[in-house]
């Protein structure tokens, strides 16, 4: 059986389907692998790293695509790519099937099995293969190094002869995988940080990083059976941004987290909070690419709004893409073994299975998926 990666072509991505140790691991499963040329380039591998791996590089794009019975990627295809697809292969790759009809009907139309990679579900089996989770850790290693290099001060406090530096004060919006993550970093980096968020569930895990949970009384919130922040009501946004904004007004660090899977990202810091904090100050919106968090954030721009910068970068995993590359190629490597029988030479699709049933979108030239297909 053939695994095909190709390069991705969206703007800013960074990150590669699969690295060289991935792949040849998968090589000793008794699967073959052909890559599109050039495919590392920007992760730091290179073809001959890749070949030395065990794979076939190609330059050939078209054939890549069109040779391959399971395509793995990261960002989701072009409707013409859908179309060099074999009738038949599993697609594997972020696919945003909430918002993407057009682009599930046409994989379901294909025959392919598609699989989203953010539909896996959040179990303790699928951790392992959990691409949402990998990769929102480094989104928040990332924020905060953002915000550190744009802040007009240190984070750490510093004692000198000269006097003594007070620490800079973060304050972190949601702690879910990227917000403690970010928590976390800040701390490390020696800031003072405070956190909040709707689940109040989580506010000893927040306490275990060392940081203070903001109690702001919002009555019944609650989460997901899967582990995610319910969306609040207008009332409780309402409340939540009175709540925030005179912790905003004292933070030199600003970071937001908030996102509602398959719908835009909630408004929670408005322009009128924004304006609450002190010139010099930083706000980074990691919900940016679906709509942002903050008042005023641009996708990939920083927006100054009197003196506190709004860094709003859209890609945040792929700002290290090395290491997000290796993380989603691990991922991606222990779905395909998971189901891979190497005995058989076969992918076994077993839709009562609870992870694929939870993500693969298409199969059998239909929709499968009930969530999607009820959407």
């Amino acid at each position: 059986m053939q695994i095909a990666v190709p390069a991705e072509t969206w703007a800013n991505e960074r990150r590669v389907a699969l690295i060289p140790d991935s792949v040849k691991k998968l090589c000793g499963q008794g699967l073959s692998v052909t890559v599109q040329s050039g495919l590392g380039q920007h992760s730091g591998f290179t073809d001959d790293d890749y070949e030395a791996a065990g794979a076939t590089v190609s330059a050939d794009r078209n054939a890549v695509l069109s040779g391959g019975d399971i395509v793995l990627r990261v960002r989701k295809p072009s409707l013409e790519e859908i179309g060099q697809l074999k009738s038949g292969a599993i697609h594997i790759s972020y696919l945003d099937p909430y918002n993407e009809k057009e682009l599930i009907d046409a994989l379901a139309s294909r025959g392919a099995t598609a699989i989203s990679m953010e539909m896996i579900p959040r179990t303790t089996r699928a951790q392992k293969m959990d691409a949402l989770s990998s990769q929102a850790n480094l989104a928040g290693y990332v924020m905060v190094i953002a915000a550190a290099q744009r802040l007009n001060r240190i984070l750490p406090m510093m004692m000198t002869p000269a006097g003594t530096l007070s620490p800079a004060r973060v304050f972190v919006i949601g702690a879910g995988v990227a917000g403690l993550q970010a928590i976390a970093t800040a701390k490390r980096l020696g800031a003072k940080v405070q956190a909040f968020d709707t689940r109040p569930v989580v506010a000893e895990q927040v306490a275990s990083l060392g940081a203070k949970f903001v109690e702001i009384d919002l009555g019944d919130t609650g989460q997901t059976k899967d582990g995610y922040a319910r969306e609040l009501t207008e009332q409780q946004l309402e409340m939540q941004r009175q709540g925030m904004k005179d912790v905003i007004s004292h933070s030199d660090i600003v970071i937001t987290t908030a996102q509602v899977f398959g719908r835009p990202a909630p408004r929670i810091v408005t322009k009128d909070m924004v304006e609450a904090m002190s010139a010099g100050g930083v706000i980074v919106d990691m919900a940016v690419e679906s709509g942002g968090n903050v008042e005023g954030s641009v996708a990939d721009e920083v927006v100054d709004v009197n003196g506190v910068s709004i860094v709003g970068i859209s890609n945040l995993p792929s700002e290290v893409p090395r290491d997000a590359s290796a993380m989603y190629s691990s991922n991606l490597f222990n779905l395909v073994s998971e189901y891979w029988d190497p005995e058989a030479s076969q992918f076994n699709l077993d839709l009562e299975d609870d992870i694929l049933k939870g993500c693969v979108i298409t199969h059998g030239g239909e929709i499968v998926n009930e969530a999607i297909k009820n959407n």
